[in-house]
C-alpha cells in the first residue's frame, strides 16, 4: 500500500473519531445517564419553629446549621466560655447523632458578638478540638438569635 493510499484510509477515520468526540461533548445532559445519587443532598433533622434543616449531607460531606449555646430551650448562663462550651456540645451531639465524629470536622465558621471575647473563646474551642484543628474563619457581628454572644457552624467529612 502507497503511502497515499494510507494517508486516505486514516483521514476518514479521524474524521469520524473527531465527530463522536464532538457529539459526546455536546451531549444533552437531560438525556444522558442519570448521575450518581451518593451526591444527592439528604436533609436532615429539622430547625424545629424554624425553616431550615439541622445538616444536610451531600456524599460523604456534613454541612450543619449554626448552633449556639442552647441546653433545654434556653441560653446557658455563664459568658462566653459556657455559650462556647455549650456550643461546641451542641455541635459534637449533631455529629454523633449523624455517624459522624469531631475529629471529621474540616471546616467551622465562628460569630461572636463580641470581639474581645476572641481569647476566651479560642481558649475554649481549643479545649474541645484537638490537632490538627480544622480550617476556620471568625466574624465580629452585631447580633445573634436568641441573645447570643458565640454561633458557630461547621462541616464535616469522611
Amino acid at each position: 500500500m502507497s503511502k497515499l493510499s494510507t494517508y486516505l484510509s486514516i483521514v476518514p477515520l479521524v474524521a469520524m473519531c473527531s465527530l463522536g468526540l464532538a457529539v459526546g461533548a455536546n451531549a444533552n445532559p437531560a438525556t444522558a445517564p442519570a448521575a450518581n445519587t451518593k451526591s444527592s443532598p439528604t436533609f436532615l433533622g429539622d430547625g424545629g419553629h424554624y425553616p431550615f434543616s439541622e445538616a444536610v449531607r451531600v456524599g460523604n460531606t456534613l454541612y450543619m446549621s449554626g448552633q449556639i449555646g442552647i441546653k433545654d430551650g434556653k441560653l446557658v448562663k455563664g459568658g462566653i466560655d459556657a455559650e462556647t462550651k455549650q456550643t461546641l456540645d451542641n455541635i459534637h451531639s449533631t455529629l454523633l447523632k449523624h455517624g459522624y465524629r469531631k475529629s471529621d470536622i474540616v471546616k467551622c465558621m465562628a460569630m461572636l458578638t463580641d470581639m474581645d471575647d476572641f481569647d476566651d473563646f479560642n481558649k475554649v474551642y481549643k479545649a474541645e478540638l484537638s490537632r490538627p484543628y480544622p480550617a476556620r474563619s471568625a466574624f465580629g457581628v452585631s447580633e445573634l438569635a436568641a441573645g447570643a454572644s458565640v454561633e458557630i457552624e461547621c462541616i464535616a467529612a469522611k
